[in-house]
């Protein structure tokens, strides 16, 4: 007896040819949605699984499922470069297994906007990080990858659509304007990312992050002044000039006090500063861009202790 193929069974075929030639991800996408199948069965399982054997002995008799719940939100947007030469070689990157990173979206030199994974799942982007009192970056984050080589400066219709994407998030998630931050704030100690063209002061502007006041206070320099003395007055900033940033003369301007140390305002800010001069050059990087050392000068400081207040 023959079988007969029907036409629509042709049709899906043809379809499912179709679709994965246009898409070179199609294999990728499937193994996509074979893991939120996977973790979706883990979400309905019903007792969830207890924590441990220690917790089982205290657990009562009859499981009680509250009616008031739902799934959890982002409350922080990370902001990284990619470091590699093209959209292609990043999205590559993210859909290997054994590369282990990934991100919720990559947005390409054009502004083509690669939404990579669900809000609401976790990406591991960040990777061993802490802002605050958060050590688990990734799992209150979304990360967004900006394709740069790390060096060249971000084109105006690639600002454009993170702008959009951002002003979305922000409205979605409700996310603090201070929670806007880059890759290199969290993990000062690793990375150096958004580079220093990243345009900081624009989104602070949008409402995504927060910037200083200017003119700051009694100060006013070019973009290329170096020329501003150190303060040298607290033990940390001691601990990372050099001798002879730590000269003075007897017209120097009198040196800048904050009001607090600047390793307690860059604290205050979200940084860790276990490694003060690593959060001192990430803090640069960030608010200042010019000059990305661990040297504080007195424009530094009038800049950390106008913003620290900001992040009270």
């Amino acid at each position: 007896m023959k079988k007969t193929i029907t036409l629509p069974l042709v049709t899906a075929i043809l379809f499912l040819m179709v679709s994965c030639a246009s898409n070179p991800y199609g294999s990728t996408n499937r193994m996509h949605k074979k893991q939120i199948k996977e973790l979706s069965k883990e979400l309905k399982l019903l007792p969830p699984p207890a924590p441990g054997t220690a917790a089982m002995l205290k657990y009562a008799d009859n499981w009680v499922g509250t009616t008031n719940f739902n799934l959890r939100r982002p409350n922080l947007v990370i902001i990284h470069h990619t470091a590699q030469d093209s959209v292609g070689q990043t999205l590559k990157t993210f859909t290997l297994e054994r590369t282990q990173v990934s991100a919720h979206y990559l947005i390409g030199r054009h502004g083509e906007v690669y939404h990579m994974l669900n809000d609401l799942y976790r990406a591991w982007h960040g990777g061993s990080g802490q802002w605050g009192s958060n050590t688990d970056i990734n799992s209150a984050s979304i990360g967004i990858e900006l394709d740069n080589n790390g060096f060249e400066e971000f084109s105006p219709v690639q600002i454009a659509s993170l702008l959009e994407l951002l002003e979305d998030l922000k409205t979605k998630y409700k996310i603090p304007a201070a929670n806007f931050i880059g890759h290199s704030d969290i993990a000062p100690t690793r990375k150096n990312d958004p580079n220093r063209t990243f345009p900081w002061k624009l989104l602070a502007k949008e409402g995504y992050g927060l910037w200083y006041d200017e003119p700051i206070i009694g100060i006013e320099r070019s973009i290329d002044d170096s020329s501003i003395s150190p303060q040298i007055a607290t033990p940390e900033l001691n601990m990372v000039m050099s001798d002879s940033a730590k000269a003075t003369t007897p017209t120097a301007p009198a040196p800048v006090l904050l009001d607090v140390s600047p390793a307690v305002a860059l604290k205050i800010i979200g940084y860790d500063v276990t490694d003060l001069p690593a959060a001192i050059k990430a803090f640069k990087l960030h608010f200042i861009q010019t000059e990305v050392d661990s040297i504080l000068t007195d424009y530094d400081l009038e800049v950390l202790n106008n913003l620290y207040k900001k992040y009270l």
